[in-house]
């Protein structure tokens, strides 16, 4: 028995240690198991592109310039009032023009990203993690970089035909308030008597004006958030349909679709807020925006009668904002908007523009206010009248 169980108790020890050590082999195993599975899923997610990133402050620009520019295009001719006229006057003039111009851009970028092209496009030119930090890089660097990507010029045509429906509703809603300023000064018109009157508090209505331009407008939360998803799904805005457009395009086109090569790329997150603001920048419509308003505070400063308010409305406020998005749409080095005091020869008014086609740019030639019927309804000429501010305004220099 003695010897038996020495040799029983070695065997059994044995047996442990086997156990033991067979406990361990399976246990690496297991580890080795789970960190090749991990692996795995590390390099299948490195194959997989990021999710759009693009962050809210962009969405809220957007939603400034997108909502201002659709409430002023619902200023239609035929105020019956000359309080209404003060009323859309005080309306129209309420933005900030880089405010505006900022939203633009914004605006612009998510058109952008409604492009299936340029969204597969950017990320086939950039499936590693490596491939997506070096584009980022050249972006930042180089803005213009993006309109070289793969689907630039399908998201490129999909901004300037969203915009274009923008620009061609406010030139016609500005032809009505134009035209109205016409209509109404003559003697067959009902209001005529209230159209002519000259305006009270002639000083403080233009303060006012100038207190409003100054002040931020703040971004419409609903708005905000439908943009903002419409960023990050790809859909929402009813953005489809459209013609490809090649480079070169306008400063602010370029910019848009940097921006959006970054929400792409996962890069224009909360993180990256330093990158889109300065992405939104358009010196084009920014410079166009703050002339408009100069020739508005000189306009309004001259006007007496509540027409001549409505002209003004109508030309520096309405016409001038399509013609800025119109030069920030476009690839021109240089847009300007109509001065209060150029020389102009006397025209019929400029019809309304036709959808198919992006509104012409604001001629030389406008309509003088005349104080006798138009042409078409009657061959002699205008009586010589002493010419009002409008006139003077619209046809020639303030001597």
């Amino acid at each position: 028995m003695r010897l038996v169980l020495p040799r029983l108790g070695v065997s059994l020890a044995g047996i442990a240690v086997a156990a033991m050590l067979g406990s361990c082999a399976s246990g690496n195993a297991e580890a080795e198991a789970e960190a090749a599975r991990l692996a795995e899923a590390a390099a299948i997610a490195a194959r997989q592109p990021p999710p759009v990133a693009l962050n809210d402050s962009v969405a809220q620009a957007a939603s400034v310039y997108l909502t201002f520019t659709r409430d002023v295009t619902a200023i239609q001719g035929g105020f019956a009032s000359a309080e209404a006229v003060q009323a859309a006057l005080r309306r129209g003039a309420a933005y900030d023009p880089d405010q505006i111009s900022r939203g633009l851009v914004a605006y612009a970028s998510i058109l952008a990203l409604q492009s299936p092209e340029f969204v597969s496009g950017v990320r086939s030119a950039a499936a590693t993690p490596a491939e997506r930090q070096q584009l980022v890089a050249r972006i930042v660097a180089d803005p213009e970089q993006a309109s070289t990507l793969p689907g630039a010029d399908a998201a490129a045509g999909l901004i300037i035909s969203m915009m274009e429906t923008d620009i061609i509703a406010l030139a016609n809603a500005a032809d009505t308030v134009e035209t109205d300023a016409y209509t109404i000064q003559y003697a067959g018109d009902p209001r005529n008597g209230w159209g002519r009157a000259p305006a009270p508090d002639r000083d403080g209505r233009l303060q006012a004006v100038k207190d409003l331009s100054a002040r931020s407008v703040l971004p419409s939360p609903e708005e905000s958030a439908r943009l903002y998803a419409a960023a990050h799904d790809g859909s929402g805005l009813g953005a489809t349909g459209v013609r490809t457009r090649r480079p070169p395009y306008a400063p602010s086109v370029a910019n848009a679709l940097a921006m959006a090569a970054l929400a792409v790329l996962g890069a224009a997150g909360d993180n990256a807020r330093a990158n889109t603001d300065a992405l939104q920048y358009d010196r084009t419509s920014q410079d166009c925006l703050a002339s408009s308003k100069l020739n508005l505070f000189q306009c309004l400063a001259a006007s007496r009668p509540a027409y001549e308010d409505m002209f003004c409305l109508g030309r520096h406020v309405m016409r001038d904002l399509a013609t800025c998005a119109r030069g920030a749409a476009l690839p021109s080095a240089i847009v300007t908007v109509d001065d209060p005091t150029a020389s102009r020869a006397t025209a019929p008014v400029a019809p309304r523009v036709t959808p198919q086609a992006l509104p012409p740019e604001p001629a030389d030639a406008r309509p003088t206010p005349a104080r006798t019927p138009p042409p078409a309804q009657t061959s002699t000429p205008a009586q010589t009248s002493t010419p009002t501010p409008t006139q003077r305004l619209n046809s020639g220099p303030n001597r």
